[in-house]
């Protein structure tokens, strides 16, 4: 059975104005398309772009909050330093190792959540959608608390409730090493945040066109050829997006370290590190570095992923 997606629609561009000049009404489209993004482009650069910018300064500089009259200039010398020390790549295999597991796992999850929720009978529709969603409007530092005193071997109930499993028992200290620590923040992250995945593949499972469905099915399709051919080939758009805003967001990890380990253990991510840097040592220098280097990242992941899906969003665009 051959990939079933529907056809390319072919794009009427705007007539221009003879000698090539633009017309008035693809003028007055661009200046209401100025008008409306305007203001939230400002924000976005008074929110984003200072903050970047100063950063960017500050690492250039051997520059101590304890000490603020003693700043030198130093050019590249803190990103020598962070990149030639151990910490900061374990810091970044600790990063890359959440982001990996968390995304797998939420992304099988939420597209199931997601199936259930679009085959789920209209009069429990709403109260489904409402009881899955839930995990999700919790604060991400009452969930990490949450996780937290559930596996404390003092004030837990895992080790109570599943002693009967192979390896937990009563004595059993989750966040006493390092692998164990690592499983109970992917379980916080996936279990907060696989709600967020699966409301952005519900979208996409509702822009699969029904007619191509039931024409697979008229062709003999089985349930998994209509997975595969129809149903995921519509959703590539609703996918590249869940998975590169969840992403993004997993790669920045810090709340469920901060409270349940403090970075003990070898479970500091490069966000965590950046805090150390700035707020625990105040080493503004260092820190920034550390965040210009996170902020260079997290640009890399984006690109990476616009350029291996290969989706051009604007398709999706309604015709006028």
């Amino acid at each position: 059975m051959t990939q079933t997606t529907l056809p390319p629609v072919e794009k009427t561009q705007p007539v221009s104005a003879p000698g090539g000049t633009t017309s008035d009404r693809a003028k007055s489209e661009r200046k209401l398309g100025w008008l409306l993004a305007g203001p939230a482009l400002a924000v976005m650069l008074l929110v984003t772009a200072y903050p970047i910018a100063q950063a960017v300064y500050d690492s250039l500089f051997d520059f101590r909050l304890t000490d603020p009259d003693n700043r030198s200039f130093t050019g590249l010398s803190n990103y020598a330093v962070i990149l030639s020390d151990w910490l900061w790549w374990r810091s970044l295999l600790v990063t890359g190792f959440i982001t990996l597991v968390t995304v797998a796992v939420e992304l099988v999850l939420g597209f199931a959540l997601a199936m259930v929720m679009a085959k789920a009978l209209s009069t429990i529709r709403p109260v489904l959608r409402a009881a899955i969603l839930i995990p999700y409007a919790v604060i991400t530092v009452v969930s990490a608390f949450a996780w937290q005193f559930a596996f404390d071997i003092q004030t837990g109930f895992v080790n109570t409730w599943f002693g009967w499993v192979p390896g937990i028992s009563g004595d059993t200290d989750w966040f006493g090493g390092t692998w164990t620590s690592l499983l109970v923040i992917c379980l916080a992250e996936i279990w907060k945040t696989t709600p967020f995945i699966s409301l952005l593949l519900l979208a996409g499972l509702a822009q699969v066109p029904e007619v191509l469905q039931e024409a697979a099915k008229v062709d003999g399709a089985s349930w998994w050829q209509r997975m595969r051919k129809v149903t995921l080939p519509n959703m590539k758009a609703a996918i590249m997006v869940a998975l590169l805003f969840r992403t993004l967001d997993a790669f920045r990890v810090f709340d469920s370290i901060f409270i349940m380990t403090g970075g003990a253990n070898a479970t500091e991510s490069v966000s965590f590190l950046a805090y150390r840097q700035t707020i625990s040592r105040l080493e503004i220098g260092l820190g920034s570095a550390v965040s210009v280097l996170l902020f260079l990242a997290v640009v890399f992941i984006a690109m990476s992923f616009i350029k291996g899906f290969k989706v051009d969003l604007s398709q999706s665009r309604g015709e006028g």
